[in-house]
């Protein structure tokens, strides 16, 4: 491996984990910056991987984390923290000076954003702003911009759920139309970025689904991809709403799920990009290739 080409990696799951796979199997290094030390941290290490302890909010910890690294993945979960974050790892790797790639995980629904729109969540303006910052730093950046992720509980957790008790999809979508992306083909994106960045730095690159349905044409797909019949059932949003909070979800994440629910009814969703084949050279996977990956998980 060659350590010239050390890539820091935030957490250590989600996206970051399914880049790791990536580059690895392609003899990329990696160094994880994690909260803590934990049975994660132990597996990561046992499978290449370099782990530190670290925080994306506290400075002296990142640029610890980033002595060494010439590329950095910029990613947090769903946090009230990620404009903190973004502006410390800003000002962190421009003091650092020897960063050839910074790429950040953003959110499509900034693309349709302004300066002032104040119609999305709290967290796709933290977004917004976020990228403002990379780009006044002057960073070598690209922003990854990633539409609703198959693997979200609406499309996972809940809708295996709501399979295995009534044949159903339960969500309060209306005739929205929506193009989600899986986990796997964004983690493709940023790790080909990764490896070789120079001919990708100032991009933006939109990703979605090959196609946009609306919620009926997406439980077809469902149903092809489990050979059981499925249907959509449009739930009323304050019933639906009502039912978050009992997921354990903190304020700021429920008010961003329940507005991508408003945005979906609003038919904000309903796009197309064709950013993981430009990059990757392969095509995003759909609803159906998602789904039938995992029959065992949605028939339980």
């Amino acid at each position: 491996m060659v350590a010239s080409n050390l890539v820091l990696v935030p957490g250590s799951g989600g996206v970051g984990r399914a880049v790791f796979e990536e580059l690895r199997a392609h003899g990329v290094p990696v160094r994880f910056m994690v909260r803590r030390e934990d049975e994660r941290a132990a597996e990561l290490r046992a499978l290449g991987a370099e782990v530190v302890i670290g925080d994306l909010t506290r400075p002296e910890t990142v640029a610890a984390a980033l002595q060494g690294v010439t590329r950095m993945y910029f990613a947090m979960a769903v946090s009230p923290d990620h404009l903190l974050a973004a502006t410390v790892v800003a000002s962190a790797a421009k003091a650092y000076g020897k960063l050839d790639a910074l790429v950040d995980l953003s959110q499509m629904t900034v693309s349709q954003m302004t300066a002032s729109s104040t119609g999305e969540s709290h967290q796709q303006r933290l977004h917004w702003l976020a990228e403002q910052v990379f780009d006044w730093s002057g960073l070598p950046v690209v922003h990854i911009r990633p539409t609703a992720f198959l693997d979200t509980p609406l499309f996972t957790m809940m809708a295996a759920q709501s399979i295995q008790k009534s044949g159903t999809i339960a969500l309060p979508f209306g005739t929205g139309r929506t193009s989600p992306v899986a986990v796997d083909d964004v983690a493709r994106t940023v790790a080909t970025v990764l490896r070789a960045p120079a001919a990708h730095i100032g991009q933006v690159y939109e990703l979605t689904g090959p196609r946009s349905v609306d919620m009926t044409e997406l439980a077809a797909e469902f149903s092809r991809a489990l050979g059981r019949q499925v249907t959509y059932v449009d739930v009323p949003a304050e019933r639906w709403e009502a039912q978050l909070p009992k997921m354990g979800m903190a304020p700021h994440l429920f008010q961003h799920v329940a507005t991508m629910a408003r945005l979906h009814r609003e038919d904000r969703y309903n796009r197309t990009a064709d950013g993981v084949q430009r990059v990757t050279g392969a095509p995003a996977q759909s609803v159906e290739e998602f789904v039938a990956a995992r029959k065992d998980f949605y028939l339980g």
